[in-house]
């Protein structure tokens, strides 16, 4: 797809978190699976059901523009993904392991909160508020799941992972 305007551009944006919230859906249970500490797996569940609305919402912005929904191979979800699983099972320690999944976590929605700010401030210059509106709140969902993130590493995960130092 050649990139000739903003829409254009906006298109690939939302077929490149397409393909990166199913990446996410498949590696969730992975990770929530992979990890000791239950509200460490209650997070990942809960924002597996989360990435669910994600991913129809998308459907929904795609029916604005009249466009099909399609993925666009996401390689740097695909990366992170990548590496997460190579850490995880390098992890001798489960809290370590947990310290790192929640790293990974983080690095997704990080990888989350760029594209989908960037795809709703596209929509936004377009003038198709209810776009801006859709992706609005799921960028919202991903800033507060980064937070809970932060929340646990920083009161539990963390300080037990360091503990085995």
């Amino acid at each position: 797809m050649a990139l000739e305007s903003l829409q254009d551009l906006l298109m690939d944006e939302l077929c490149d978190l397409y393909d990166a919230e199913h990446q996410i859906l498949r590696a969730l249970p992975e990770m929530a699976e992979a990890a000791k500490t239950r509200d460490l797996q209650q997070a990942f569940k809960e924002h597996h059901e989360q990435t669910k609305e994600h991913v129809a919402r998308l459907d929904r912005v795609f029916k604005l523009f009249n466009e099909q929904a399609r993925p666009k191979p996401s390689e740097g979800v695909k990366g992170i993904i990548a590496k997460g699983r190579v850490r995880t099972k390098e992890a001798s320690e489960a809290e370590v392991r947990d310290a790192a999944l929640i790293s990974t976590a983080q690095r997704i929605e990080h990888y989350e909160i760029a594209a989908y700010g960037c795809a709703r401030t596209f929509a936004r210059v377009l003038g198709e508020q209810e776009a801006v509106s859709l992706l609005q709140q799921t960028l919202d969902e991903e800033g507060e799941t980064d937070k809970t993130l932060t929340r646990l590493a920083e009161q539990h995960i963390n300080p037990r992972a360091h503990a085995h130092a």
